[in-house]
């Protein structure tokens, strides 16, 4: 079996009214995607998506014409990619998918077959009054879902603090609280300072006393010591690695003694197998695995898959902020939406592959040409 070719379908779904981001400078009005489909010439096509890919067009030769089964190579070769333009790991995503569907298995089974579901918390990403956070929590507690995640703007952190404290208030001891101050990377364009050690030790005293999970992203990449710092005085977990370019990176961060909770997104940080290989050093280690996945449908099954296989956990994120981010505007160009069940799980698909079938007509409506 051969790659024959690699189509890149880029969309731009409009937001009306715009999802105010906390991590974002400005609020998104739009929402890009790309869907990379990889056909071959045995009728079998792999999807993937997570990245809009930009500039790939230039590496797409590095691919076609060679067995997509052989995926230790194709990972090699998009390290190498990386080094010298952008992380377009979605093509690998397709690649697995590809494979799941040849040998007639879910990826998660593949990767090992540890669990068929795993327990979502809400990772809401809106900046929200105390009052409307609350509610937001006890609807999303409501909905299915036994743990959220909130996030806090450096630039007023007792506004971020009020919210956090309404949502226990609210909700109570039996759902679990995490929080994100976003600070191991930047949007492009974002150049404010960071909060210091000594800012960020004194939110973390106040998160532990309020029993919130994991502290995540609490200061920049580079600072491993201030993190160490944080688990050591503070006594809370910390969480980070989401949007790390290496392995090297993640193994470096746990073996500085800087998380608990290892985050690396298979689609945007370093890839499927890679980040089994870090899934599983970390669980051996008593470290948590548990992916970021603020993508789209098709990149929240991937890491789905991945986390499954190997056992993640105890969350997987599950991207939910109604009404500005819903399951259907996430996952506009999939024939389904991946939801939650009942017990607030997330399924992995019994169907080969990443378990995704494309809406054909939303990729059409939403196409757009750069």
């Amino acid at each position: 079996m051969k790659i024959t070719t690699i189509r890149l379908d880029r969309m731009r779904l409009v937001l009306d009214p715009p999802f105010d981001a906390s991590w974002d400078p400005e609020p998104r009005r739009h929402f890009d995607a790309t869907l990379v489909r990889v056909e071959t010439d045995a009728g079998i096509t792999g999807y993937g998506s997570g990245d809009t890919m930009d500039g790939f067009e230039a590496f797409a030769d590095l691919f076609t014409g060679k067995d997509p089964l052989q995926i230790a190579n194709h990972v090699k070769a998009l390290e190498t990619v990386s080094f010298h333009a952008g992380r377009y790991w979605p093509l690998e995503a397709a690649l697995w998918d590809i494979i799941g569907k040849t040998c007639g298995q879910p990826v998660a089974t593949l990767f090992g077959g540890a669990a068929d579901r795993l327990p979502a918390y809400a990772s809401f990403g809106e900046l929200k009054s105390p009052a409307a956070r609350a509610e937001a929590v006890l609807a999303a507690r409501e909905a299915g879902f036994r743990a959220v995640k909130i996030r806090i703007g450096r630039e007023d952190v007792q506004a971020g603090l009020a919210s956090v404290r309404a949502a226990r208030d609210a909700a109570g001891s039996d759902l679990a609280i995490m929080v994100d101050l976003n600070q191991w990377w930047r949007m492009a364009g974002d150049i404010s300072p960071a909060l210091d050690v000594a800012a960020v030790r004194r939110v973390a005293a106040e998160l532990a006393e309020l029993g919130v999970t994991w502290l995540e992203e609490p200061l920049p990449a580079a600072d491993l010591a201030g993190m160490r710092q944080l688990r050591e005085q503070c006594g809370i977990r910390v969480a980070g690695g989401e949007m790390a370019r290496s392995v090297p990176e993640l193994l470096g961060a746990m073996a500085a003694g800087a998380l608990d909770v290892v985050q690396p997104d298979v689609v945007l940080a370093v890839g499927m197998l890679r980040a089994r290989t870090v899934a599983e050093l970390a669980t051996a280690q008593g470290h948590w695995f548990t992916p970021h996945t603020w993508t789209n449908g098709l990149g929240l099954l991937a890491n789905l898959h991945v986390a499954a296989g190997v056992g993640g956990g105890p969350y997987l994120e599950f991207p939910y902020d109604p009404p500005g981010w819903t399951p259907e505007r996430r996952d506009f160009f999939l024939a389904q939406p991946v939801t939650i069940e009942a017990d607030g799980t997330v399924r992995v698909p019994d169907a080969p592959g990443l378990g995704a079938e494309i809406d054909e007509d939303a990729v059409a409506r939403w196409a757009q040409t750069r």
